[in-house]
């Protein structure tokens, strides 16, 4: 039973993505055909203006498909904007990929999307034909123009054939699916060379970023030492000497002085254990990820409601950077959000730990105003993660990280 559930989830799943491949693959077979006008009209030069619009499109295109895919299975980076000059955008391999994609998707994702949709409306259509076979001519039978119906046996052949069609979408459409994905898993990632130079520019983006967030986690711990635990200590030495001079001269006032050191040290050790805290929170060992993000759900000021599925621990490096993440968010969420309500979750899935913040508040969070979301983008990208933040004035504003999960 539980094997039949998980090809009906399955097979609903790769529903869903040949419906919106079908989508993309309408748009490829719009690209296609202007590019291929374009192309034409270059013959006599009267298309050399529309050359670019038209290979700006195909790239359009490509870019959704690109993230289509990336949704669903291995990221597939986009090379950006098509390159200026036609003989320079003709040379680019990218774009001549780009082209050839359009050309078989058109056929190869029109094709699948309409025999992944047909065959589940064929199944609903002719398994409840029995049902309403009266209300159509005998010659009309749905879909079967050569097959009379002549009676009820013959309306229930058609509905066996509907249950035929039923188990074909449960056992076809992840195929089907697998085939639509195929151009684009084969022609729209970069080149072969081009994958390996894209990947050392972004290792040395991400090693910057982790080199400038550790420089910032320094100035935050020297900061936080120099300010607050430093200042404490100095005063904790001050009250000593005077409680050392007020024992010859006053010994209740030195009690008395005694007593304001000892709290001074109170509060420098306090604080000294907030530093280490934020450091590497303790919590995590003890409680793990889940019950870390449960403290920080209670503690919020905002209602946060939390939902973690987590399994398998990750890395502690990776655990820290979750709580860190939610921990900012939530605060910025309490200071800037004018929210009501606040949703965290996280899971696991596909080798990736995903993080969910999404509030109802006022929205228009912008990076460069100084509430902290750079320093969360710093910290993800770091990591080999990536951090998507959307926030149209009004709101909601949602914040999606993923985070590699080593173990």
């Amino acid at each position: 039973m539980a094997y039949v559930r998980g090809r009906v989830r399955a097979s609903v799943d790769a529903l869903e993505h040949l419906v919106g491949g079908l989508g993309t693959a309408t748009l490829a077979l719009g690209a296609l055909l202007w590019a291929a006008i374009v192309a034409v009209t270059c013959l006599g030069g009267v298309g050399l203006l529309a050359a670019p619009g038209a290979l700006r499109a195909v790239r359009w295109v490509s870019d959704r498909e690109r993230a289509r895919l990336s949704r669903r299975g291995e990221p597939i980076p986009t090379p950006g904007p098509v390159p200026a000059g036609l003989r320079t955008a003709t040379r680019d391999p990218f774009v001549r990929r780009e082209l050839g994609w359009v050309a078989l998707y058109s056929l190869v994702g029109l094709v699948t999307g309409l025999v992944g949709i047909a065959l589940p409306l064929y199944a609903v259509q002719d398994g409840t034909f029995p049902l309403w076979y009266r209300l159509v001519p005998p010659d009309a039978a749905p879909g079967i123009v050569w097959w009379r119906i002549d009676g009820l046996s013959d309306a229930l052949w058609v509905g066996v054939l509907g249950v035929g069609c039923l188990a074909a979408a449960i056992w076809f459409s992840p195929v089907l699916a697998r085939l639509q994905a195929w151009p684009g898993r084969w022609l729209l990632p970069p080149p072969p060379g081009v994958d390996l130079s894209l990947r050392v520019a972004e290792l040395t983006a991400t090693r910057a970023a982790a080199l400038d967030a550790h420089a910032v986690e320094l100035r935050r711990i020297e900061r936080s030492l120099h300010d607050g635990t430093q200042n404490r200590l100095v005063a904790v030495n001050v009250l000593l000497g005077a409680a050392r001079r007020a024992v010859r001269r006053n010994p209740d006032r030195a009690d008395e002085i005694l007593g304001q050191a000892q709290d001074a040290a109170e509060q420098a050790l306090g604080e000294l254990r907030t530093v280490v805290r934020g450091i590497l929170p303790p919590v995590l060992d003890d409680r793990g990820l889940a019950g870390a993000l449960t403290g920080l759900a209670s503690s919020c000021a905002v209602p946060c409601r939390l939902e973690v599925d987590v399994a398998v621990r990750c890395a502690a490096s990776v655990e820290a950077t979750a709580y860190f993440v939610v921990a900012e968010a939530l605060t910025n969420v309490v200071r800037h959000g004018g929210a009501s309500q606040v949703d965290v979750a996280v899971r696991r899935e596909r080798g990736r730990l995903l993080v969910s913040i999404e509030d109802d508040g006022h929205g228009g969070a912008n990076e460069t105003r100084g509430s902290g979301l750079t320093g969360i983008r710093r910290r993800v990208e770091a990591y080999d993660g990536r951090m998507t933040l959307t926030s149209p004035p009004g709101g909601p504003t949602r914040m999606d990280v993923e985070l590699p999960c080593g173990s």
